[in-house]
């Protein structure tokens, strides 16, 4: 048997040793402000079984590890009809990049990328009543915490300071690939990314994927065959144009984010999550992709 607390023990005690830890996203100014030595990670097992060490508990910004909450919504909502208007490959360029939106007609290459979140989002505009609330009460359900909640100051920081999202909606809006005016998608899109969550929350939040699309409380909210396309998004595109790199290296389905949390998992077994808000060239937590990597490697588990 794995012990998993004494893996998650002296990875952190080695990550805590590490000097260069990376750089905190300053370009979204409510994120500068954030403690660089932060490290927690967290394990959920299919049994249910709890693992923590760190700061496990403490609340960060989850960013674009929102984009896989807001795809498995749109999929339960619309189904395969989202791929008329966002396709399924690896983009191989950063999430911000924009020359590939138009000369694909303005169909984003999959929808972890900053456009095809964009489309996501507008998406779900269109098909929830009351698009902000109705998003965060799914989040809440999956994870079975009512307390989870937008932070504001990172919502309207991302708001002013967004240009490049604007590029993309406006860009979208040109060859028809939004419904909403880009203002609206926008606002919803910079309050998804602002969700704050726990290492501990997001291993809830994220079961499903790893359960057949049933969350902790055993509602089916996606079919099987929903996860198992997610699981193949997040395992080819989850990571920017550093995704064939984390493949290789921690072998796990996951999805990153600029606050510099990481969710992973290992279908029918378990849920990781990790944070260290120091990123590296590509955009993801420099110690998290680390840490990941000694997790497989030392637990021996992965996909592969």
């Amino acid at each position: 048997m794995v012990d998993f607390q004494a893996i998650l023990n002296r990875i952190y005690q080695d990550a805590k040793a590490v000097k260069d830890k990376g750089v905190v996203a300053s370009y979204i100014p409510e994120l500068a402000h954030v403690d660089p030595e932060a490290f927690g990670m967290h394990l959920r097992t299919s049994e249910g079984e709890k693992y923590g060490v760190g700061d496990f508990d403490k609340l960060f910004s989850i960013q674009s590890i929102s984009k896989v909450f807001a795809l498995s919504k749109a999929m339960a909502l619309i189904g395969d009809a989202i791929w008329k208007r966002v396709d399924v490959e690896p983009s191989g360029n950063p999430y911000n990049f924009l020359a590939l939106l138009e000369i694909e007609n303005s169909i984003p290459r999959n929808p972890f990328i900053n456009s095809g979140a964009i489309v996501i989002a507008d998406i779900l505009l269109s098909n929830l009543k009351n698009p902000k609330a109705d998003f965060l009460s799914y989040v809440r359900e999956l994870a079975g915490d009512s307390s989870i909640n937008y932070n504001e100051e990172v919502a309207y920081s991302e708001k002013n300071t967004g240009f490049k999202n604007y590029a993309s909606a406006n860009l979208l809006k040109s060859f028809n690939n939004l419904e909403n005016p880009v203002d609206a998608v926008l606002d919803f899109y910079f309050h998804q990314c602002a969700i704050e969550m726990s290492c501990s929350q997001l291993s809830k939040a994220f079961y499903l994927f790893a359960n057949k699309g049933s969350c902790m409380q055993q509602k089916q909210h996606i079919s099987n065959q929903q996860v198992k396309r997610i699981n193949a998004l997040m395992l080819t595109c989850g990571f920017y144009d550093e995704a064939g790199e984390f493949a290789f290296e921690v072998g796990l389905p996951g999805k990153s984010g600029v606050g510099g949390g990481i969710a992973a998992l290992l279908p029918d077994q378990f849920v990781i999550s990790v944070w260290s808000p120091g990123l590296n060239k590509k955009g993801n937590s420099k110690l998290g992709v680390h840490a990941l990597e000694q997790f497989t490697t030392k637990a021996k588990l992965s996909i592969f």
